[in-house]
């Protein structure tokens, strides 16, 4: 569980960065980036509530 929220705070962390280029730059691409995050972080989200429901059941 903990490493899977350490995936969870380096993808929160690059969605971070994307977004604060896309927005105090206007770097497009970087928007992309942070779509690609964002989406990579809602499954995580889903896994981390299996594993933590799982857990809270033992």
């Amino acid at each position: 569980m903990k490493d899977l929220i350490g995936k969870i705070n380096a993808e929160f962390e690059a969605f971070t960065n994307e977004s604060t280029q896309q927005v105090e730059k206007g770097n497009k691409a970087a928007g992309t980036r942070a779509r690609k995050a964002a989406l990579e972080l809602s499954k995580l989200f889903k896994e981390f509530r299996k594993v933590s429901v799982e857990a809270s059941k033992a």
